[in-house]
């Protein structure tokens, strides 16, 4: 990928902390870019949902294609070309979806392989130039209460965190792990990027 001029559009502080890294132009847009968008082309980048089986927790994704809940096409482009991502459909997400069958149900319906909550208001821009992923949950290793660890801007909710590790230590810790393991494959993903 030409990294020049690109702005890589993170939705959690966790996200912009890797992006920085890269050393490529980033902007923390918060869940489903509700801190606004900034100018110039972008790239919707961090952490992903797998909807179907076959995608770990850790896989680097790179979408050719968004879609909305219908199926329908809000985004087609070439693969940025990242080595070894593997290249899928994204659905544009409304919502943090979590619910194994849901998930399942999703990927039957819009033939998306992941979701994320940026990848639509990035497309509907018109300035999207791609999607670097990486799955953190998948619907055999859901989020369970760690969805409410993250505000609306982006950063962390830190009585949310401790209400879901109270909750479940052990899903919560799982939950973690994998989140953790994905951002350090898309941290891997972007090094020789350069502004």
């Amino acid at each position: 990928m030409d990294a020049d001029g690109v702005t890589l559009a993170c939705a959690t502080a966790a996200e912009l902390r890797v992006a920085r890294r890269s050393g490529v132009r980033s902007a923390l847009v918060g869940l489903g870019a509700r801190n606004g968008l900034p100018e110039g082309p972008l790239v919707s980048f961090g952490l992903a949902g797998a909807l179907r089986d076959g995608l770990a927790p850790g896989t680097v994704v790179d979408a050719t294609r968004i879609v909305d809940v219908v199926g329908a096409v809000l985004w087609e482009g070439g693969p940025l070309g990242v080595p070894g991502a593997q290249p899928v459909t994204i659905l544009a997400a409304a919502a943090i979806v979590d619910d194994p069958a849901e998930r399942r149900a999703l990927h039957e319906r819009t033939g998306a392989d992941a979701a994320d909550l940026e990848s639509g208001p990035l497309a509907r821009s018109g300035r999207l130039q791609g999607v670097l992923r990486a799955v953190s949950d998948t619907p055999a290793r859901p989020l369970d209460g760690i969805v409410g660890g993250v505000k609306a801007d982006g950063a962390y909710d830190w009585p949310g965190l401790a209400r879901a590790f109270a909750r479940s230590p052990r899903r919560f810790v799982r939950a973690a792990s994998d989140a953790r393991r994905a951002l350090g494959r898309l941290g891997d993903a972007t090094k020789g990027w350069s502004r």
